[in-house]
């Protein structure tokens, strides 16, 4: 054999040995994806409604048809007594809060907006001026998982699984980023710009074809050419009050708070998007975008589990306007269900029925308009804020010398620490002060100041569930908590008494629903107490994997026991 010969030999000798190797370690990877595969979902689809009360279920539950929440509420496992245990009850800290599982004094999230001590200004909890937008120019698409400082059960997923696929979406940017997490395969937003689905340069550097082809399609256009009128006869919403209630906002191009809103004349033939997003087509516009992602991402299509997150925004919108007893949020719900509906029936027909898991819950719930409570006989109020801030700023300008106070955030009160500092003056003795004269003023049930969320040992279930929501570089320096049925406003007008919000520790922000379906879901009701935050801790064991790095909630076991 001359040497050209053994060359060869040797060669073909090192190549078997290479490829022995490499089909080891492919049957090894193989092995290792089907197993975590053997009892796991194709696809976990998770569905958060921006502002459900918990009695929606029941109280518009006859006008539901028999394939939207009744099949989640008959077919799945359902927590009737779900709750958030902190405060703020915002969007963003709640969106963060379910697929984190943990609450924001470790996520981060502690509104959907606070004071950024650093550059004086207050910022978003998306907010991120070091991306750009993809798909618009407008600063709508400046956003990321930036202030996030946990990880989601999503980053789990595709943290140990890299080839699982998360895609999440909803109106709002807050929540389609914080429920995708940082390694999001794609995060889409609407843009009040352009009209169209967006992401930023976080996630792609453009859009998918799909998304490309789905904008294309000029949907929110068509429906500014459509009538919001309800579903079923007027006459037959008898779960809601009067539809020309003294409660309820007028929607821009209206006279009155009543059906029918012709969106055309409305919006004078220009794209105005705000009314888009306050009718019920835009949660047609999402759903339909969920279905496509489905298609277009082929999700649940392989032997790795993938995770689509969609967040209904417009119950929000429309809830903040009109308030939980108006017709428009009646027929919102129903309409919402036959969108449950068509989506439950793609999963069913496209992942199929025994191999996608399914969970839907709300992001925080709302007070009733504080007018109609006093109207009602029942306690509740307002809290405003303006005259009793400039009598607060004049005395402590009488005694400390000089004006403390930054701003007001959400009841977080912030102190200039600069100017306390170079004047010396003691901050305890400030936010002493500052507590006393606060805790007198009308609605106000208890303040709380950074030393005592910071240090006390006191036993305070209002004080705790503040702490649970409280970070000490972003929030303020005192915190203070109105009464059951109070809302904050600036001034008393006419307009500021209508309308409502949300964001307390009380039960009419705090209970929310949440039901499981799908594979392995059994048929049942369990009305033990559940947090929020226990979502993520029991999809950890749904999905075989390591709890996300921050996670403090506890596994549903009624939801896991075979």
């Amino acid at each position: 054999m001359n040497i050209f010969d053994e060359i060869i030999t040797y060669n073909k000798f090192i190549m078997s040995k290479l490829l022995l190797v490499f089909i080891l370690l492919f049957l090894s990877g193989l092995s290792s994806m089907q197993a975590q595969q053997k009892d796991s979902p194709k696809l976990v689809i998770g569905i958060v409604i921006d502002q459900m009360c918990y009695e929606y279920l029941f109280r518009f539950q006859e006008k539901f048809g028999k394939d939207g929440f009744v099949k989640l509420m008959n077919g799945g496992t359902h927590c009737r007594n779900t709750q958030y245990n902190y405060v703020p009850t915002f969007t963003g800290p709640g969106h963060a809060s379910i697929y984190t599982g943990t609450t924001p004094n470790n996520h981060g999230i502690v509104g959907n907006d606070w004071f950024d001590r650093n550059i004086g200004k207050n910022v978003n909890c998306v907010d991120d001026s070091t991306v750009q937008g993809v798909g618009t120019t407008s600063i709508e698409g400046n956003c990321s998982p930036y202030y996030l400082k946990a990880n989601t059960i999503t980053d789990q997923l595709r943290l140990t699984y890299p080839n699982s696929k998360v895609i999440s979406m909803s109106i709002k940017d807050r929540g389609a980023i914080l429920p995708g997490g940082h390694l999001s395969n794609g995060s889409y937003w609407f843009d009040y710009s352009s009209g169209n689905f967006v992401t930023s340069s976080y996630f792609e550097k453009e859009l998918p074809f799909w998304v490309t082809n789905f904008n294309a399609k000029k949907h929110p256009l068509n429906a500014l050419t459509q009538t919001w009128n309800t579903l079923n006869d007027i006459s037959t919403y008898t779960e809601s009050g009067p539809d020309n209630a003294p409660y309820e906002e007028l929607l821009a191009g209206k006279t009155t708070p009543t059906f029918p809103y012709d969106l055309k004349a409305m919006s004078g033939g220009l794209p105005t998007y705000n009314l888009f997003t306050s009718s019920p087509f835009a949660n047609t516009f999402l759903a339909d975008f969920a279905i496509e992602s489905i298609y277009q991402e082929m999700l649940g299509q392989d032997k790795q589990t993938d995770f689509l997150c969609i967040s209904f925004s417009t119950p929000d919108i429309v809830g903040h306007a009109f308030g939980p007893y108006s017709v428009e949020m009646e027929d919102l719900y129903i309409r919402l269900d036959l969108e449950i509906a068509k989506l439950i029936k793609e999963l069913e027909e496209r992942v199929g029925k025994d191999k996608f898991v399914l969970f839907l819950t709300a992001d925080h719930a709302v007070v009733p308009n504080p007018q109609y409570l006093i109207d009602k006989k029942l306690p509740g109020g307002f809290m405003f804020k303006e005259a009793n801030m400039i009598q607060l700023d004049e005395e402590i300008k009488a005694t400390f010398g000089a004006d403390l106070i930054l701003t007001v955030v959400n009841n977080n009160i912030y102190l200039d620490h600069e100017t306390i500092d170079v004047l010396k003056i003691n901050k305890v003795a400030v936010e002493n002060l500052i507590a006393e004269r606060v805790s007198n003023w009308e609605g106000v049930k208890c303040v709380f100041t950074s030393e005592q969320l910071n240090n006390s040992s006191e036993d305070n279930s209002w004080r705790d569930m503040i702490r649970l929501g409280y970070v000490a570089n972003e929030s303020g320096d005192l915190i203070y908590m109105l009464e059951p049925g109070f809302l904050p406003k600036s001034s008393d007008t006419e307009e500021s008494r209508k309308g409502t919000s949300h964001g307390s520790a009380f039960n009419y922000d705090t209970h929310v629903p949440l039901i499981w379906y799908g594979k392995n879901i059994k048929k049942q009701e369990i009305f033990r107490r559940i947090d929020i935050i226990d979502i993520a801790a029991t999809l950890t064991h749904i999905l075989y994997l390591q709890k996300p790095n921050a996670t403090t909630g506890e596994p549903i076991l009624e939801l896991l026991e075979k």
